[in-house]
């Protein structure tokens, strides 16, 4: 259902039900939350490349079976009988992450196919992938997350569009949208999104992407451009004189590539005080 491969210092996740077209229920929502809990915390890993297996990426919800929200009157349950959607429990953990994650779309991707994927930091689609968010389609709305992440990369316009109508959209579109990063030509998505996470494990501070990517995804609610003067301030001295910041510094004055050796978990200084996460249900007054 989901399966891990070790390829040097990156992961690749593969959703794995290829005769489901890689369609996803409960139990693959579980599997998914445990490899990012798992992989977040191992300093042996840089970077994540979630992909498919066959020739979907995911054609998104697995409609037919009991474990994945069975329309069948009821069997209907889209928050697995209890008040909070699993894939936003899973959008929000690939959010509060401090590896890199990467989406390789090796085929066509829809509904949570795509809505698990936009806490990523890059996308990269084959050129015959198609997308889709079918969810008025079938009388529900968008989950994981998706009515905060999707305006934020593609605006509202396009958003309102894709969600609303529910239709099929190509790799192009999808590109001229911002909602992926590359498209490149078939066969290719994983060997490209695995080419940018070997780029990112091999030239860049694990510590360093860690802060920076959780100043620039908690920097998109910020009121005010000095939330960002703090916070990169707050990072900035915590870094000073770090491992990494000196062969960073050394590697730059000695003209070789730079060699870092912390982890991005265990080497994270504490100073996060913009890292904080509000509770699902704000406590009763």
């Amino acid at each position: 259902m989901v399966r891990i491969e070790r390829r040097g210092q990156v992961a690749v996740v593969y959703l794995s039900r290829p005769e489901q077209r890689n369609t996803v229920t409960y139990a693959v929502l579980d599997a998914l939350i445990e490899a990012v809990d798992t992989l977040d915390r191992d300093d042996d890993v840089r970077a994540v490349v979630l992909t498919g297996d066959g020739e979907f990426f995911s054609a998104g919800t697995d409609l037919s079976a009991r474990d994945g929200f069975a329309a069948d009157g009821a069997d209907f349950r889209p928050l697995r009988g209890g008040d909070r959607d699993v894939g936003g429990e899973l959008a929000l953990r690939i959010f509060e992450a401090t590896l890199p994650f990467l989406a390789a779309f090796n085929g066509t991707a829809v509904g949570i196919g795509v809505t698990m994927t936009l806490p990523m930091d890059f996308r990269i689609a084959d050129e015959r992938a198609r997308f889709g968010l079918p969810f008025t389609r079938r009388g529900i709305v968008p989950e994981s997350c998706a009515s905060w992440f999707l305006p934020r990369l593609v605006g509202i316009s396009r958003a309102l569009d894709w969600t609303m109508t529910g239709r099929l959209f190509t790799a192009p579109e999808a590109l001229e949208a911002g909602l992926i990063s590359e498209v490149v030509p078939t066969g290719t998505a994983l060997d490209r999104a695995l080419e940018i996470a070997d780029g990112l494990a091999s030239t860049s501070s694990p510590v360093a992407i860690a802060l920076t990517r959780q100043l620039l995804w908690k920097g998109l609610t910020a009121r005010h451009p000095v939330s960002a003067n703090r916070a990169e301030s707050d990072a900035l001295l915590a870094l000073s004189g770090s491992p990494d910041a000196q062969e960073g510094v050394r590697a730059f004055r000695e003209k070789r590539p730079a060699r870092f050796v912390s982890g991005h978990w265990s080497g994270l200084p504490d100073v996060q005080t913009w890292w904080d996460t509000p509770p699902f249900r704000e406590p009763d007054r």
